[in-house]
């Protein structure tokens, strides 16, 4: 046997023990052995380092049978926390959340321009009031995982944000200097599609995820994993050119799919034709209700060229789960069947097309949820949302 090999199969079998404890929530050690094919020693060892390590914790399991009550194992979702941020055009999302996902404060925050140096103050500003608040925990902040809406190459530099203009800023370096936590960063449709597989489809493993704010980014899982090119640019789609000497695009292109199916775009040319400054998702809704026929026209409109690109993904990669990302679409009456309407190639297959339920909390959460597979180093995660009383 080479040197290292018992090392690392401890490693696999603790790894494999910690997904089963977080799959199950509570799970006894002589269940964990049925699950794992691991002995009961072998369970026994593993969990007594855990528990030393205070990450995980035991309980009583409350039953009313006769006999000794099983000792329960879960995650201590408290011993640390995981820092998602959500780096957008106009404000950035930040959330806290325990080591199962379930946020612990969120906070949005306004930028008033896009000068790179002011928003890297901000962020070292935010980060350092969030260890503060995580101080007493066990392992403090476990990572920190940053959504850039642009291109991110897989050495994890910003080659391009459109809606900033920023070129090759090494974020990352530039956070880490100033704090002491590992800074991930990461295309923001890609913790998107992250998300939704980690807290909603646990079990599709061919999941696109299409964003639809400021931009359009695709954030695709194919076998599980998230598909990311050969430097990193895969998912780019909102620059897919769909009416050719279109409308002009700050990629330089012209036509480019989000000019026509991006929130931003819709807002701004709904905005232009009630002539107004400016339009919310509130003045949407209310025109939707009274049937406004510009309102009703564009909407008819921006599903059209929503489809067109679809149809150009769904030939190109197959997915099982497409999932769109929009709190427009939540206003449109019927809007899933309305696109599927346009969906109807005899060559375009997909099992399943959704508008996303998580909506934008996605980008943060996938975020969290990353950070946390990374401290935890297991292969696969899946966590739930923690339900609150209404």
């Amino acid at each position: 046997m080479a040197t290292g090999d018992a090392s690392y199969i401890k490693k696999i079998n603790r790894r494999l023990i910690i997904s089963k404890i977080i799959e199950h929530r509570l799970i006894s050690r002589a269940d964990l052995a049925k699950l794992t094919n691991l002995t009961r020693s072998t369970i026994s060892v593993q969990a007594s380092h855990l528990l030393e390590e205070e990450l995980i914790i035991e309980s009583d399991q409350e039953h009313t049978s006769v006999g000794r009550k099983p000792i329960m194992l879960s995650l201590n979702h408290n011993a640390g926390f995981a820092l998602g941020i959500d780096l957008d055009y106009r404000h950035i999302t930040f959330t806290l959340s325990d080591l199962l996902g379930n946020p612990i404060y969120d906070d949005t925050i306004k930028i008033p321009n896009s000068d790179y140096g002011m928003i890297v103050k901000l962020l070292i500003n935010q980060i350092k009031k969030y260890e503060d608040k995580c101080s007493e925990s066990r392992f403090g902040i476990i990572g920190i995982v940053i959504g850039i809406h642009g291109i991110v190459t897989n050495d994890e530099i910003i080659n391009f944000v459109p809606q900033h203009k920023w070129h090759n800023k090494n974020l990352k370096d530039d956070l880490e200097k100033e704090v002491g936590i590992k800074i991930q960063i990461e295309n923001n449709a890609n913790l998107c599609s992250f998300a939704e597989k980690v807290f909603k489809h646990h079990k599709s493993m061919n999941l696109l995820s299409v964003s639809m704010y400021s931009g359009i980014g695709l954030g695709v899982m194919i076998n599980g994993e998230s598909l990311k090119g050969y430097h990193g640019y895969a998912g780019e789609m909102g620059h897919m050119i769909i009416v050719p000497n279109g409308k002009s695009c700050n990629c330089g292109n012209s036509g480019c799919w989000e000019l026509y199916s991006s929130e931003d775009s819709f807002l701004k040319q709904l905005a232009t034709i009630h002539h107004q400054k400016n339009m919310t998702y509130e003045d949407v809704r209310n025109l939707i209700i009274k049937q406004d026929p510009s309102t009703l026209e564009q909407m008819k409109q921006f599903i059209k060229y929503l489809a067109i690109g679809l149809n150009n993904i769904i030939n190109l990669l197959n997915p099982e789960t497409l999932v769109l990302n929009s709190e427009l679409l939540k206003l449109y009456p019927d809007a899933e069947n309305k696109i599927k309407s346009h969906l109807t190639s005899s060559v375009s297959h997909f099992s399943e097309l959704v508008i996303s339920e998580l909506g934008k909390k996605a980008c943060v959460m996938g975020a969290c949820a990353l950070a946390i597979k990374n401290f935890l180093e297991i292969p696969d995660l899946s966590l739930h949302i923690k339900k609150t009383d209404s």
